[in-house]
């Protein structure tokens, strides 16, 4: 994604639009064409070598910005690596060492040759490998090992999409209007949400669709970074949906006097100018729930572990579970639901939604590292685990037994 300084955007009245440019624009395509050229010819050299040849492409002309920002997510698909068969941290720590025996080291080459010989052999590797690998951990040093590949459009595809998604890093809430639908669709877009652990809350029913808010960055206090990333990064996964259209309310920078008044970035589902590069709306990896998964299956229990697909009604709100818990011999069902992003105030919240809906059949699990606020948790509230590294599934299934108790 693009950093904030290479981020263009205008406003006009109390809209917000990115900056984008046309995908087919034929000096933009060269650019791109030169500039992937440029990085897939630097495979397996220093970086330094790449950076050198890209500052002498881009100069100082009017579309710096621009090719700083191609260069900026072509940056982003490579990898690198240190070139060193003895680590710089473990040369560096032996030839200083080995210096003090020579004391002062000056100008002399001799001197500076015998210290590295000798160095050279304590490490039981070539005087040259002590030399290149001095400071080869240092970013300028690394080699680019890996540059995943693109074509000139798709870099431009990408580079409109991250303007957008850099005006989500200022985002104090976004709003998504989604319509009525069939319940794969719901469920495609609500498992997107939650994929990308945004602070939510769901107003509506299936039959007349759905209004969802989720929280932005700039209305957290804690982790606001970090969140802000997140919320960028579902703009892709969004535009994979359907039948939906978005309103997100973007924070403007005070030039003195009374806050300017906010600005709304708005899109749709039909929209054309966007273009997502994700294969799907959800990711395919969830550590915690992958975790759960794998230690619920090695552990005795009464309780069977299913995923969910349903999208509850709470009348006026929605519950969208991750799991369904069935009692092996009593049939009783539990859902549990494992929260992303959370504060206390939004805990506390939506507890009052499954209250007035009259729903207790349901657990909120929510990891304490993503606590999105540091106000205290005073106490955990019923039907409510924390857990800081791993969801336990003993944790998990006394919880549900302690409900079902107090219900008794």
């Amino acid at each position: 994604m693009l950093t904030a300084d290479l981020a263009q955007s205008f406003r006009r009245g109390n809209r917000v639009r990115s900056l984008y440019i046309h995908p087919d624009d034929p000096d933009y395509l060269q650019d791109a064409t030169h500039l992937i050229k440029l990085f897939t010819e630097h495979e397996g050299l220093a970086r330094r070598e790449l950076d050198h040849a890209l500052e002498a492409y881009v100069g100082t002309g009017t579309d710096y910005k621009i090719l700083r920002g191609f260069i900026k997510l072509l940056t982003d698909r490579c990898s690198f690596e240190i070139s060193s068969a003895v680590d710089p941290v473990e040369i560096r720590r032996a030839l200083f060492l080995k210096a003090c025996d020579f004391h002062p080291v000056t100008k002399d080459e001799r001197t500076r040759a015998e210290v590295i010989e000798e160095t050279a052999r304590d490490l039981d590797c070539a005087p040259e490998v002590v030399t290149e690998g001095l400071y080869a951990d240092l970013p300028e040093n690394q080699k680019l090992a890996d540059f995943e590949q693109l074509n000139s459009t798709e870099l431009l595809h990408l580079y409109n999409l991250a303007q957008a998604q850099a005006l989500l890093y200022r985002s104090t809430e976004m709003r998504l209007f989604v319509e009525t639908q069939n319940p794969d669709s719901y469920r495609e877009l609500f498992s997107a949400i939650k994929a990308y652990r945004l602070i939510h809350t769901i107003k509506g029913s299936s039959s007349a669709g759905y209004e969802v808010r989720l929280d932005g960055p700039v209305s957290i206090f804690h982790h606001s970074q970090k969140y802000g990333i997140q919320m960028a990064v579902f703009l892709p996964a969004l535009l994979l949906c359907k039948n939906w259209r978005m309103r997100a309310q973007i924070a403007q920078q005070s030039s003195g006097g009374s806050p300017p008044a906010p600005a709304f970035f708005e899109l749709d589902y039909t929209q054309k100018q966007l273009h997502s590069h994700y294969l799907s709306a959800t990711p395919l990896e969830n550590p915690i729930s992958e975790k759960l998964i794998s230690s619920w299956g090695r552990m005795e229990t009464s309780w069977q572990l299913e995923l969910s697909r349903e999208v509850i009604d709470l009348g006026e709100s929605a519950f969208i579970p991750d799991y369904l818990l069935r009692h092996r011999a009593g049939g009783e069902q539990f859902y549990l639901e494992i929260l992303g992003f959370w504060t206390p105030q939004h805990l506390k919240a939506r507890l009052k939604e499954f209250e007035h809906a009259g729903v207790k059949n349901f657990l909120l699990a929510a990891w304490d590292e993503l606590r999105g606020s540091r106000d205290p948790l005073t106490r955990i509230p019923p039907h409510t685990i924390i857990f800081k590294r791993s969801l336990d599934p003993i944790a998990v299934e006394l919880a549900i037994n302690e409900l079902i108790l107090q219900e008794q």
